[in-house]
């Protein structure tokens, strides 16, 4: 189990860097840095296809290739692969161990296919040249890696739960619903590059409720910058966008500081819920400050990274909150199991 504690950790840590480059590499216009997957011109690395990006980049300066781009889309890519390896790597492990408690074998498999789709979805927002949906998903899929490997640390390193009140327990998963609405409307809000479409705070153009055109705004099928009739998408459309992940911000941010408030006020679930607490108002000042200040690409990638960072103490947070008496039931069968285990030793 040593083994395979140790590689959840390091999957982890690499999650963390594949999500947080990836943010990155999307913010600094580097998506399409190699236009081909898996390669980079059908090359290895961007020194392999340097002739090409050069000739590319000359014909059009301004454009989403260059040298810098490629290898800044091709480290990503590698570092993804290498993640997926680990990932198998650990699930192949959990299935050797799946008679010691928590190896969690079953999710680590189904952590393998998730992997495989993510790869997928990587493949495709190259190849569809970054259609909102596309890349929107794909953040999803790297964020769900992370809440996975969460949960199999915890498992592994066999945390304690506690017990809570069924309306305690409600607004736990409840809050991890609305966080990965909110998630998904900040990626919404990346993918269409609408982060700017209102620099002022807290109104937006001045106004309260701004103008937009929701409709074409919340389409999901179309491609970068268009409506589903390929016009230009409206600044109407990318207000509508940022407005709703505003409005999302406040719902989510304000369920989260009452679920972090009723943690820190039992002893057992002190810790979790002042870590979640501290998270929140991280995330929302990193929000406020990306429009205050014009969306700096640092402050841009940190609110990223503070997206993530909640991903993780939710998921601590679900795992730490149990119905009352699941507890009990859960620590009698860990021993049964290890008794049953030493009877055969």
């Amino acid at each position: 189990m040593q083994t395979y504690r140790r590689l959840l950790l390091a999957a982890l840590s690499l999650t963390l860097v594949v999500v947080v480059f990836g943010a990155y590499v999307r913010l600094a216009d580097a998506g399409l840095g190699c236009p081909d997957w898996p390669g980079c011109y059908g090359k290895l690395t961007p020194a392999h296809a340097a002739e090409q990006i050069l000739d590319v980049h000359a014909a059009d300066p301004f454009g989403p290739v260059s040298l810098p781009k490629a290898w800044k889309e091709m480290i990503h890519r590698y570092l993804a692969s290498g993640l997926g390896l680990l990932i198998i790597a650990i699930a192949l492990l959990a299935w050797r161990l799946r008679r010691e408690a928590g190896s969690s074998p079953w999710l680590a498999g189904a952590l393998v296919g998730v992997v495989i789709f993510q790869g997928m979805l990587g493949m495709w927002t190259v190849t569809l040249l970054l259609k909102p949906a596309i890349v929107t998903a794909h953040l999803l899929g790297g964020l769900t890696t992370l809440a996975l490997l969460v949960w199999l640390a915890l498992r592994a390193f066999r945390f304690q739960r506690a017990e809570a009140a069924p309306g305690l327990l409600f607004l736990g998963r409840l809050g991890m619903i609305l966080l990965v609405a909110q998630i998904t409307l900040g990626g919404w809000t990346s993918t269409n590059y609408a982060a700017l479409a209102c620099s002022d705070f807290p109104t937006c153009h001045g106004s309260w409720w701004p103008e937009g055109d929701y409709a074409n705004a919340f389409h999901v099928v179309r491609e970068l910058g268009m409506t589903p009739d390929g016009e230009l998408l409206s600044t109407a459309a990318l207000t509508a966008i940022h407005w709703m992940h505003r409005i999302g911000a406040l719902v989510a941010g304000g369920a989260l500081f009452l679920l972090a408030w009723l943690l820190s006020r039992r002893q057992a679930t002190q810790p979790v819920g002042l870590a979640l607490l501290a998270a929140v108002v991280l995330q929302v000042l990193l929000g406020v400050a990306n429009v205050v200040f014009g969306l700096p690409l640092l402050l841009a990638v940190a609110h990223n990274a503070g997206a993530a960072l909640l991903v993780i103490v939710m998921v601590g947070v679900n795992y730490r909150l149990v119905r009352e008496g699941a507890a009990a039931r859960a620590g009698r069968r860990g021993n049964e199991r290890t008794e049953h285990k030493n009877s055969y030793a």
